[in-house]
C-alpha cells in the first residue's frame, strides 16, 4: 500500500505544475473551494515530482542517498492507524516512561524516565524555541527525535502519528486520541466543576479569555491512566520545584475544551494559516498574534489543557507529540505548495517575541536537544522533511 501511494503521488506530480497554493481573495480562507486534503496533494505532488531524480542524480556523483520513494516513511493521522498500529504506537511510549533517563540528576533533578529526557530539555530551551526563528526546525527535530528513541529504543515499527485538529474539532474528547479507549491516548481528566476562566495576558495588548473545559482533573482512562508526571510546572499557576526541573510527582490531568478547538482549530483557521504567502506571517498565525488570538498551535495546547497549556514544562502530555507532528505537518505543506521559494524560507529572532532583542535566525545558526539525542545541527540542514537525516512525508 506504501508504494501504491507514492507511486500515485508521483504520477500527479508529472500532471501537476509546482505551483504555490491560490491566493485567498478580499481576506477569505478560501475554505469553500479548497480543502486541506487538496493542499496536502498537491504538496506532496510537489515534494516527490523531484525526489527521486534527486536520488539518481547524488548517487551517479557517487554521493550517499538513501532516501527515495521506495524508503520515504510516512507519518499518517492517528485516526487512520489500524487498532494494532495505535496500540504499537502506545506500548513504545510507555516503554520510554519506563526506562532510565539520560539527563543527570545534577542538570534536572526531577528527572526518573527516559521520557523524561524530553521534557528536561523543552523545559530549558523554551525560551529559545518559541516565536523565534528556529520555532519550527528545532521542534521538527524534536519530534523526529523522540520518534527515533521510540523505535530503536522501544522496538516501535512506525513512525509518527499526527493530530488533525480541524478532524475533531467539534468534539475532540471523543476522537480516537482522547477518548480514553484502549487504543487512545488517554481521555479527559476527572471534571472539576466551578473554575475560573484561564486569562491570558501579554503587555500592551488586550488580554484573551478561555472557558473551562469539560476536565479539569486526573485523567481516569486509558492507557496513560497512571502515569506520572515528574517535572514542572513552569506557567501553569504554581511553579514547581527547581523551577521546573525538580522532582514533582502528580497524575497526569487534562481539561479538553470544544470551545477553544471551535475557536482556533477548525478548518477555515487551518487554511487560512497556510495561505500566507510569506514564513513570518505562516509561523506567527500559526503560533498566535499577542492580543489577536493564540493560533492553531496555542489552541491545540489549550484544547488539551492543564499539563498541555505549560509553555515550558508541555511534553509532560504524550498528546504533545502528535500535536507537534500537526504542526510539522502544516510547515511542510506549507513548504511543498512552492517549496522553491519556501523550503529555506526563515524569519524572526533568537529569543522570545525578541524579548530581549536578539540577532535574526539564519541557516548557519545551531540546534542541539540536550539529553533528548541527537547531535548538534544547522537549522538548514532541519528545513526539508526530505534532507539530511529525514526522509518522510505526511499523507
Amino acid at each position: 500500500m506504501r508504494l501504491g501511494l507514492l507511486a500515485i503521488a508521483v504520477a500527479a506530480a508529472s500532471l501537476a505544475a509546482a505551483a504555490p497554493a491560490p491566493v485567498p481573495q478580499d481576506g477569505d480562507s478560501a475554505s469553500n473551494t479548497t480543502s486541506l486534503d487538496d493542499l496536502q496533494a498537491q504538496a506532496n505532488s510537489n515534494i516527490l515530482a523531484t525526489l527521486d531524480k534527486r536520488h539518481e542524480d547524488l548517487i551517479k556523483r557517487g554521493q550517499s542517498s538513501t532516501c527515495n520513494s521506495r524508503t520515504v516513511a510516512i507519518r499518517k493521522e492517528y485516526g487512520n492507524l489500524t487498532p494494532n498500529e495505535k496500540t504499537s504506537y502506545i506500548n513504545a511510549v510507555l516503554c520510554l516512561q519506563q526506562k532510565s533517563p539520560l539527563t543527570p540528576l545534577s542538570a534536572a533533578p526531577g528527572v526518573r524516565t527516559r521520557y523524561d529526557d524530553f521534557v528536561a530539555t523543552h523545559i530549558n530551551q523554551t525560551l529559545s524555541i518559541h516565536y523565534t526563528g528556529n520555532f519550527l526546525s528545532w521542534h521538527r527535530y524534536y519530534v523526529w527525535i523522540y520518534e527515533k528513541a521510540l523505535r530503536e529504543e522501544c522496538g516501535y515499527t512506525g513512525y509518527q502519528p499526527y493530530w488533525e485538529w480541524s478532524k475533531y474539532v467539534q468534539a475532540p474528547q471523543k476522537s480516537p486520541i482522547f477518548d480514553g479507549s484502549s487504543t487512545s491516548l488517554s481521555g479527559n481528566g476527572v471534571f472539576i466543576p466551578n473554575r475560573n476562566d484561564t486569562i491570558l495576558a501579554s503587555p500592551g495588548v488586550p488580554s484573551l479569555v478561555l472557558k473551562p473545559g469539560l476536565g479539569g482533573g486526573c485523567i481516569y482512562s486509558g492507557p496513560f491512566k497512571n502515569y506520572t508526571v515528574n517535572l514542572g510546572p513552569v506557567t501553569s499557576g504554581i511553579t514547581g520545584v527547581n523551577n521546573g526541573l525538580g522532582y514533582n510527582p502528580r497524575c497526569l490531568a487534562r481539561d479538553i475544551n470544544p470551545s477553544t478547538a471551535g475557536r482556533f482549530l477548525t478548518a477555515s483557521d487551518v487554511l487560512y494559516i497556510l495561505f500566507q504567502q510569506n514564513i513570518y506571517d505562516f509561523q506567527m498565525n500559526l503560533q498566535g498574534i499577542p492580543g489577536v488570538g493564540i493560533g492553531a498551535h496555542g489552541g491545540g495546547h489549550y484544547t488539551v489543557g492543564l499539563e498541555m497549556s505549560d509553555l515550558f514544562s508541555s511534553p509532560n502530555d504524550p498528546a504533545f507529540f502528535l500535536h507537534h507532528a500537526q504542526v510539522d505537518r502544516m510547515w511542510t505543506i506549507w513548504q511543498g505548495l512552492d517549496p522553491a521559494h519556501r523550503t529555506n524560507a526563515i524569519a524572526q529572532t533568537n529569543t522570545y517575541l525578541n524579548s530581549p532583542p536578539s540577532a535574526n535566525t539564519t541557516l548557519t545558526d545551531t540546534v542541539q536537544l540536550g539529553y533528548a539525542g541527537g547531535t548538534t545541527k544547522e537549522i538548514g540542514d532541519l528545513m526539508s522533511v526530505l534532507q539530511g537525516d529525514f526522509c518522510y512525508i505526511y499523507i
